[in-house]
């Protein structure tokens, strides 16, 4: 789906078990390759700027639909646990030459940390870890939940969906033109919009955000890769407390904060998120190959 005006993007599908995997591919597959996975209710539309950004630099960037969001398919068998997750993320680095860059925000940050963390193959050259960490604030957590379901009754258009985005997120100015939300929401047969993801992403009863902390802190320790943690300097869901514990979990990580955002980062402050990444990226020499040819 494209808006007026905006570039079309080549589409790259990979299937997984019971669900067709959709991502926008940008950049030349012989480059060194960057995944991203977005956070929970989001499309790969979040990541359209930082992605072009990354593809003209030099790497090879699939920006992915998460299973049950997006154009990607809602899981027939209503799976929407860690496991299906990660198991629909090595079925793309299957497909790739050599393990990627993992860039996942919140729900697609704690999957590439669990597919990293779990799995003794090499899954990643590097891990960015977008405002999320094992312990994260649980009314945040539930403020997000919350608002995901609510709305069950759709939207008349999209000036309705902006004001109700407006009031869950008021720090940020509510857009003159609300056509941008076009791409998170979908036309059902009644006429009206609902948001582009799967309703069972939270009935599901080993649903991935059902998992303990645990799991997560076990996956942090088996990381060995350089990892990158990107906080909003406003985030209610990752505390300065989370941040110590996860940097007690990979001492070796690397942790910067987004001066002025919130916990949806990437569109708060898009310009100061990628010039992190490339920062990081440059530092660890990740995409070098990208330029020498792999």
């Amino acid at each position: 789906m494209f808006l007026k005006g905006e570039k079309c993007l080549k589409v790259r599908k990979f299937q997984s078990d019971d669900v067709e995997i959709v991502a926008s591919e940008l950049g030349d597959p012989n480059h060194s390759a960057v995944v991203f996975l977005h956070g929970a209710g989001q499309t790969r539309y979040a990541w359209r700027n930082t992605a072009q950004i990354l593809a003209d630099t030099g790497y090879y960037v699939l920006a992915l639909d998460l299973r049950g969001h997006g154009d990607s398919d809602w899981s027939s068998k209503g799976d929407y646990s860690s496991d299906a997750f990660i198991a629909d993320l090595k079925v793309v680095i299957g497909q790739l030459g050599s393990p990627p860059v993992l860039i996942g925000a919140s729900l697609g940050g704690l999957v590439s940390l669990l597919t990293v963390g779990e799995t003794s193959e090499p899954m990643a050259k590097a891990l960015l870890m977008v405002d999320v960490t094992p312990k994260v604030d649980m009314d945040a957590r539930g403020r997000i939940i919350g608002f995901m379901q609510s709305n069950q009754l759709g939207f008349a258009d999209a000036e309705e969906a902006a004001t109700a985005v407006s009031a869950y997120l008021p720090h940020r100015p509510k857009p003159k033109n609300p056509s941008g939300l076009m791409r998170n929401l979908r036309k059902q047969e009644d006429g009206r919009y609902y948001w582009h993801w799967d309703p069972m992403f939270f009935d599901s009863p080993n649903a991935t955000h059902n998992d303990p902390e645990s799991r997560y802190s076990a996956a942090a320790l088996n990381i060995h890769v350089p990892t990158l943690l990107i906080r909003g300097e406003h985030s209610d869901l990752v505390t300065e407390e989370s941040v110590k514990h996860f940097l007690s979990l990979i001492p070796d990580a690397e942790y910067v904060d987004v001066f002025g955002a919130h916990h949806m980062l990437v569109g708060d402050k898009n310009d100061a998120f990628t010039q992190s990444i490339l920062d990081f990226l440059d530092r660890q020499a990740v995409g070098q190959s990208a330029f020498q040819g792999e």
